[in-house]
């Protein structure tokens, strides 16, 4: 039964990547399709931070996590470097676990 739903999925892939390729190069050079096509991969990112952040399991949480998506959010308006915005979203995470038990 997971083997048939892998090989689906492989083949449902497989079949979205042969679509992509047949769509004609003069729609794809449109400015709205350049301008959406940008802004998937940091919509599929965020949804992706948003999930892992607030989610566990089937209920929403706002624990320790959501304390240091916060922090990153203030390093990124300062204009922080990428890896002080990660040290501070894991120094504020550990410090609120560490304060809440």
């Amino acid at each position: 039964m997971i083997w048939a739903a892998v090989l689906l999925l492989a083949a449902g892939c497989y079949a979205v990547k042969l679509l992509g390729l047949s769509v004609p190069a003069a729609a794809l050079e449109r400015p709205l399709v350049r301008k959406l096509a940008a802004l998937v991969p940091i919509a599929t990112l965020s949804a992706l931070i948003a999930l892992q952040t607030f989610a566990e399991g089937r209920t929403l949480v706002v624990d320790a996590r959501a304390a240091g998506l916060a922090a990153a959010a203030v390093a990124l308006l300062l204009r922080a470097p990428f890896l002080v915005v990660v040290a501070a979203a894991v120094v504020v995470t550990a410090a609120v676990r560490a304060l809440t038990g």
